[in-house]
C-alpha cells in the first residue's frame, strides 16, 4: 500500500508539471486566457491552464492506483463533469445558472453513484436524520465548498495553497483511521497541487481557472464529508469544517455582506478577506502567508479538537468564525517597515546580522560542492530497487536525454530529474531500513540536516539574492520542521514524515543551486543523469 501512495502522488506531480508548458503555449489557441480587469491583481494576459493539467494528474494518480471503488468512481465523474463546465466557462464565461448546473450534475452523480451522504450532525439524535434531510444538506455542501473555493482563488498561489493545507490534513486525518481508501483519494491532488504551484506562486505564470478552483472545491467537499462519515471513521462532521478552512468562512461573511447592502450574493466585488487585506497594506507575498497561517491553524484545530465532544468543537468554531469575522471591521495593519522590490519588507534600521562580502557567498558554494557529492555517493544507498521503478527511470532517462534538443524543456526536465531521482533514492534507501528515532543520527541524515542548514543560511544571506521566498516555500520550510515530530506516520519500513523532510530540505538545495548557478545546467543534467541511470542500473543488479 505504501508503494501505492508513493506512486499515486508522484505520477500525478510529474504529470501536471509536465502538462503545464505545452498548455501554456496553447492557451491562446485554446482561448483559455485571464484577461485581466478592475478586480484582478495581475497586469497581463495569464494561461488559465493550471487545471486542467492539475486535474488530469488526479484522475490518472487515482485510476491507477486507487481500488475502484463506488465512491472513487463517483469522484472521478462528479470531478470530470466540474472540469467539463469550468474548461467551458474559462473559455466563453457562463452565466451563473448554467455553472450552478454543472455543479448539480456533479454533486448528484456524486450522491448517486458513490452513496455519499450526510447521516449524522452535531448534537442531533441519529434518528432525527433521514435521507429527506441528509441528501438536500450534502447537495447544499458540496455546492458551498465548490463555490468556496473558487471565490478564494483570487491571489497567486491562494486557493491552491489553501486546498494544498486541508487536502494534507485529510490525508493524515485517513492516515491515523488507516483509511486508505481515502488517503489513495487524496495523495493524487497533494502530487498535482505541488506541481502546480511551482508555476502559480507569485508572480503567477499560470492561473488554474475556473475548471481547476471549482475541481478543487468539488473534490475537497466529497473526501470531506468521506472522511466525515460514520461508516468510514470516528470524525465529526464539524472535523470537515475546520478542514475545508477559511474559504468557507469568507464566502459566508461576504455573501452576508453583500445581502446587507441589499445586491446580490453572485455579484463579484473586493471584499473578500484577500482584497480586505491588501488594501489595509499588505503585499501580495504577505496577504497569502498571513492566509496560509490562518488555514494552517484551522486545521491544526482539527487535529487538536478530533476527539472531542460536538459541542466543544461547536464552541472552538463559532471562535474561530468571530475570530475571522473581526478582520472585516478591525484591520490588520503590517508592522512599520520599508518596503523592497521583491515584494517583503525590511525593518528599519541595520538589519539583526549582516556577512561581509565575501563570507555571503560561502554558503551557497559549499552548498554547491556537498550537494552534488551526496547525490554520487547516494546512489548506492538502497538495498533494493524494484523492477517497474527501474523501468520508470530509464524512461526518465530517455526522455532527458532527447530533451536536450528542446531547449524550451530543458530546465523542466532536469528539474523532474532531479526530483524523482533522488525521491526513488531516498525512499527506497529507507525501506528496510532502520525506522526508530535513532536513524536521526545516521551518517545520510545528518548530512541532510547539515545540507539543512546550508539552505537557510543561504536564503539569509545570499547577497546575489537570485532566490526570493515565496508563501509556498514558507508553507514548505514550516512542514519540514513539522513533519518529523507528528505522530504515527509509518508505512511499512517507512517513516513518511521524516522522508518528507528530508525531500523538502533536497528540493530547495535543487533550486538554490538551480537559480545561483543558471549557467551551469549541463552539470545538473549529468547529475539528474547519474541519479536515473543509477536507479535503473541497481533495479536488475
Amino acid at each position: 500500500m505504501a508503494t501505492a501512495f508513493f506512486f499515486s502522488f508522484l505520477g500525478s506531480l510529474v504529470i501536471c508539471m509536465a502538462l503545464i508548458p505545452p498548455l501554456m503555449a496553447s492557451a491562446g489557441r485554446l482561448h483559455v486566457l485571464d484577461i485581466p480587469d478592475g478586480r484582478k491583481a495581475h497586469s497581463g494576459a495569464v494561461a488559465k491552464v493550471g487545471g486542467i493539467a492539475l486535474a488530469t494528474g488526479t484522475f490518472i494518480g487515482v485510476l491507477m492506483w486507487a481500488p475502484k471503488d463506488d465512491i472513487v468512481l463517483a469522484s472521478l465523474w462528479g470531478g470530470m463533469t466540474i472540469l467539463l463546465f469550468g474548461i467551458w466557462d474559462d473559455r466563453v464565461g457562463l452565466s451563473y445558472s448554467t455553472k450552478f448546473a454543472g455543479q448539480a450534475l456533479a454533486a448528484f452523480i456524486v450522491m448517486a453513484v458513490g452513496g455519499v451522504e450526510i447521516e449524522s450532525l452535531p448534537m442531533v439524535p441519529d434518528e432525527w436524520m433521514s435521507p429527506w434531510i441528509g441528501l438536500p444538506l450534502t447537495f447544499l455542501t458540496l455546492i458551498a465548498v465548490t463555490n468556496a473555493v473558487n471565490l478564494a482563488d483570487g491571489l497567486d498561489g491562494l486557493a491552491g495553497g489553501l486546498s494544498l493545507i486541508s487536502f494534507a490534513a485529510t490525508a493524515f486525518l485517513a492516515f491515523q483511521t488507516d483509511n486508505s481508501l481515502l488517503i489513495l483519494m487524496v495523495v493524487s491532488v497533494l502530487g498535482g497541487l505541488l506541481g502546480f504551484l511551482r508555476f502559480n506562486t507569485y508572480p503567477a505564470r499560470v492561473f488554474m481557472g475556473d475548471a481547476g478552483s471549482q475541481f478543487l472545491g468539488f473534490y475537497l467537499g466529497v473526501t470531506g464529508l468521506v472522511l466525515a462519515d460514520p461508516s468510514h471513521g470516528p470524525y465529526s462532521p464539524m472535523t470537515a469544517l475546520f478542514i475545508w478552512g477559511l474559504p468557507v468562512l469568507d464566502m459566508g461573511a461576504v455573501v452576508i455582506h453583500r445581502w446587507r447592502q441589499g445586491r446580490s450574493p453572485f455579484v463579484a466585488d473586493r471584499n473578500h478577506l484577500h482584497h480586505r487585506l491588501l488594501e489595509m497594506g499588505w503585499s501580495h507575498r504577505e496577504a497569502v502567508t498571513l492566509i496560509y497561517a490562518l488555514q494552517s491553524g484551522m486545521v491544526a484545530l482539527a487535529y487538536a479538537t478530533r476527539w472531542q465532544p460536538d459541542w466543544v468543537l461547536l464552541a472552538v468554531y463559532l471562535a474561530v468564525i468571530c475570530g475571522v469575522l473581526s478582520i472585516y471591521f478591525f484591520p490588520i495593519r503590517r508592522w512599520a517597515g520599508r518596503r523592497v522590490e521583491s515584494g517583503g519588507f525590511e525593518q528599519e534600521g541595520q538589519p539583526w546580522l549582516r556577512l561581509s562580502p565575501r563570507l555571503s557567498h560561502l554558503p551557497i558554494q559549499i552548498l554547491a560542492a556537498a550537494v552534488p557529492v551526496f547525490l554520487i555517493l547516494s546512489v548506492g544507498l538502497p538495498e533494493r530497487i524494484p523492477p517497474d521503478v527501474g523501468m520508470v527511470a530509464a524512461a526518465l532517462l530517455v526522455v532527458l536525454a532527447v530533451g536536450r534538443s528542446w531547449p524550451i524543456l530543458s530546465s523542466f526536465l532536469v528539474r523532474t530529474g532531479l526530483y524523482v531521482g533522488s525521491t526513488f533514492i531516498l525512499y527506497f534507501g529507507e525501506v528496510g531500513g532502520a525506522t526508530s528515532a535513532s536513524a536521526w543520527l545516521k551518517p545520510v541524515n545528518l548530512f541532510l540536516i547539515g545540507i539543512a542548514v546550508l539552505v537557510v543560511l543561504v536564503m539569509r544571506f545570499n547577497s546575489a539574492r537570485t532566490f526570493q521566498m515565496t508563501p509556498l516555500d514558507s508553507l514548505m520550510v514550516l512542514l519540514a520542521m513539522v513533519m518529523p515530530f507528528l505522530p504515527d506516520m509509518q508505512v511499512g519500513d517507512v517513516n513518511i514524515s521524516v522522508l518528507t523532510a528530508k525531500l523538502i530540505v533536497l528540493f530547495f538545495s535543487f533550486e538554490l543551486l538551480l537559480h545561483a548557478y543558471a549557467d551551469r545546467m549541463g552539470e545538473a543534467r549529468m547529475l539528474a543523469f547519474w541519479l536515473l541511470g543509477g536507479v535503473a542500473i541497481r533495479a536488475w543488479w
